[in-house]
């Protein structure tokens, strides 16, 4: 009886641990016991390991103990499995993900990969398969066993790593999703997508205190969508930043000489080609230099969640030589061609974090297979440079490349890659400052900024935007900057779209009938007092961000997404366009809307405005505890983000911003600080989950510990993967 209590005991066990063979399992502990992971006061791990590859497993298995969920979500988006647990409604999503990547491709490279490397994708796999072997309670969703090819599906860690050439989920559901003759609708705009930006600052030795080189790191994301860690090994590696979940690289950070910051790229990486198409006796061709070449296909099996179980999909996916086929518009088929994952793309985002020198640095990032980010980068040898993407074909001048090109015709082919030194970029510029708010490259440094007029149109619109106009405002004088003083310029609260926006009210309220002004008289009063600057206690910010927002609502979508990089022309043309009465009637709505939702209009941005982190991560609640928030979205051209709107509740709460911060300072020594969203940890159980929130909210930093003796003075625990 003892002998089948036992045996009943250890079943479930044995039914989680079963996928893993004996000869992996002595893998696993063996790489184990290699690594020590140190967390400390503020539950940020410190991993080393002798060699990358140790180092590399102690990550993963880092990540896995803080979010194993995130880790599974970006792969089940990468590999196209999101519909095996969200059902039909995440169905086109896994068509195009599966259309736009191979895993049969990935499989590819990684066999035919530099041992070296291959070692590395090895460990990532291992310290996920590790932490689920040691967890049998975490039960994934989908994957069951994580295989070191997946690594080579997920090459970028932007918030926006699919490069789509302005394809939309709908134009895929339209096309594979209609059972009708494929020959495609009229084309119709859609809205825009909600705008994610970054900030990305580089000071020169010239214009710094301590006559070293600073670079300031703002990425604007969801919230938590990144973690905070240090990587070191005795192979030369130590790195400390950003790492997107399921990532074996950091993704925005700095290692002991040298720092980079991302942030996304406009730059047009990604054509879509409209292919006149053909069918005879039953198959699909299209036309091409005159004659008729054969449409490809694939089957796309796609599991869908129906009830407790799943049913597969069968979609024949559609390609021409140029890539998938994503959509049809105006007759045609379009098919995408970019570089959305590639051997060289991972490649790269390993070999900058190890780069030791400008040289280094670039020598990586000559790969050209970044396909999303811009970089701003700074080092201890003080440098500071800016480049305008990284992968960039080189194709016709002369065609607007941002709608889609003929397919018909070798004319429209894409002609090799830019090198490094020809893309938009500047190195070392005299005015001895850089930045970049996803805005235009053309007005980076000031007057050593690139001049337009020596690239292709293709290379970088031209679009600004208020965050950039208040960086360049607060940079292009600056002198002696310590830390400190960079760290208050990212936190700048002033909204400059309301120069522009602001002026236009007063005059149209001017004009207004009198039985307007005196409706409005108040609130007017408080706009003309207002300084432009959110707080906590302002009702003025109040007003104008409620207001400010219908009139953003009313701005015609966008046909392109670089046309949407021009904020301050759109805004600008929108406010000499909208009739004075408009403008009025906006914010006698908005006042309305306020006084229906909160009782009175004169109501104080922190008492709307709130950061809360519910235990569960979506539940929230205004009779729960949150925190007043001064800040608003960048969209009004305020440096630091906190995007925020009612959650099934009335106040607003916060969902998206500034994530990871940081400020490095490259010295004989690396000093840095650093701010995340709320805190490290993910289990609302833990001193960590929330200890940095009053910190992000203030703009108040903690001292980034770099160096292992600093580390071990702040650690609280020590222990190796598994233990």
């Amino acid at each position: 009886m003892k002998q089948l209590f036992l045996i009943l005991f250890l079943l479930p066990f044995a039914a989680s641990s079963q996928k893993y063979s004996k000869s992996e399992i002595t893998r696993f502990e063996a790489e184990a016991k290699a690594v020590t992971i140190i967390r400390d006061n503020w539950g940020i791990p410190h991993i080393y390991g002798k060699t990358d590859v140790e180092t590399v497993f102690g990550l993963m298995y880092a990540e896995c103990e803080d979010n194993f969920k995130g880790i599974e979500n970006n792969y089940l988006y990468q590999l196209g499995k999101l519909a095996e647990v969200d059902g039909d409604k995440s169905l086109y999503s896994d068509v195009q993900l599966q259309m736009i990547a191979d895993t049969a491709d990935a499989i590819k490279d990684y066999k035919a990969a530099a041992p070296w490397f291959r070692q590395l994708m090895d460990a990532f796999a291992d310290g996920v398969n590790y932490y689920l072997y040691k967890h049998p309670e975490v039960k994934p969703a989908v994957f069951q066993h994580f295989e070191p090819w997946y690594a080579l599906m997920f090459t970028d860690g932007s918030v926006s790593a699919t490069v789509t050439g302005g394809l939309t989920l709908e134009d895929t559901r339209d096309f594979y999703g209609n059972k009708s003759e494929k020959i495609g609708a009229v084309y119709k705009p859609g809205l825009d997508e909600r705008e994610i930006g970054s900030n990305g600052f580089a000071i020169a030795p010239s214009r710094s205190a301590s006559g070293h080189a600073m670079l300031y790191i703002n990425p604007h994301v969801p919230f938590y969508f990144r973690s905070e860690v240090q990587m070191v090994s005795g192979e030369g590696l130590n790195v400390y930043g950003a790492v997107t979940w399921g990532q074996f690289f950091i993704y925005q950070g700095f290692n002991q000489h040298c720092g980079w910051m991302h942030t996304s790229s406009y730059a047009d990486v990604g054509d879509v080609y409209a292919e006149k198409m053909v069918k005879k006796e039953g198959q699909w061709f299209y036309e091409y230099n005159g004659s008729l070449k054969p449409v490809t296909s694939r089957k796309l099996k796609i599991k869908v969640k129906a009830g407790n179980g799943t049913e597969e999909r069968t979609i024949t996916g559609y390609y021409t030589h140029h890539g998938p086929v994503l959509g049809s518009r105006d007759g045609k088929w379009l098919a995408l061609k970019a570089n959305n994952r590639s051997y060289n793309a991972l490649l790269e985002s390993w070999l900058i974090t190890k780069a030791n020198t400008f040289a280094e640095y670039k020598k990586a990032m000559g790969l050209l297979s970044n396909g999303t980010n811009n970089t701003v980068y700074a080092d201890d040898q003080g440098n500071i440079a800016f480049w305008y993407g990284n992968f960039m074909p080189k194709r016709d001048p002369a065609l607007d490349w941002t709608l889609p090109v003929d397919g018909s015709t070798e004319a429209t082919e894409w002609r090799g890659l830019h090198k490094l030194d020809e893309i938009v970029h500047v190195c070392n510029p005299a005015t001895g400052w850089i930045q970049n708010c996803n805005s235009t490259p053309y007005a980076s440094s000031g007057k050593s900024s690139p001049d337009k007029n020596k690239y292709p149109t293709y290379m970088a619109p031209d679009g600004q935007n208020y965050r950039a106009v208040n960086a360049i405002k607060l940079l292009k004088d600056a002198k002696k900057l310590t830390m400190d003083d960079l760290i208050v310029k990212g936190y700048d609260h002033y909204l400059a779209a309301f120069d522009v926006l602001l002026p236009r009210l007063f005059s149209a309220f001017d004009s207004a009938p009198d039985s307007v002004k005196h409706r409005l008289a108040e609130p007017m009063a408080i706009l003309k007092h207002w300084d432009k600057r959110s707080a906590v206690n302002s009702v003025a910010t109040t007003l104008a961000v409620e207001w400010g927002t219908l009139v953003m609502r009313a701005l015609p979508p966008a046909k392109t997404t670089e046309a949407g990089t021009y904020q301050t022309e759109r805004v600008g043309a929108l406010m000499d366009n909208m009739p004075a009465r408009r403008t009025v009637d906006l914010l006698t709505e908005a006042v309305n809307d306020l006084n229906k939702r909160y009782g009175a209009w004169k109501t104080p941005w922190g008492d709307i405005n709130r950061y809360q982190r519910p235990a569960d991560g979506v539940t929230f609640s205004d009779s729960a505890p949150s925190l007043p928030v001064g800040q608003t979205s960048s969209m009004f051209g305020q440096l630091p983000s906190f995007v925020s709107r009612p959650m099934n509740t009335q106040k607003r709460y916060g969902y998206s911003g500034n994530s990871f911060v940081s400020i490095v300072e490259f010295g004989s020594r690396i000093w840095a600080k650093s701010i995340v969203t709320g805190g490290e940890s993910f289990d609302s159980a833990s001193k960590n989950y929330t200890d940095q929130a009053g910190m992000y909210i203030g703009g108040k930093f903690k001292d980034v510990l770099f160096y292992k003796k600093d580390v071990l003075k702040h650690a609280e625990k020590t222990y190796h993967p598994g233990t």
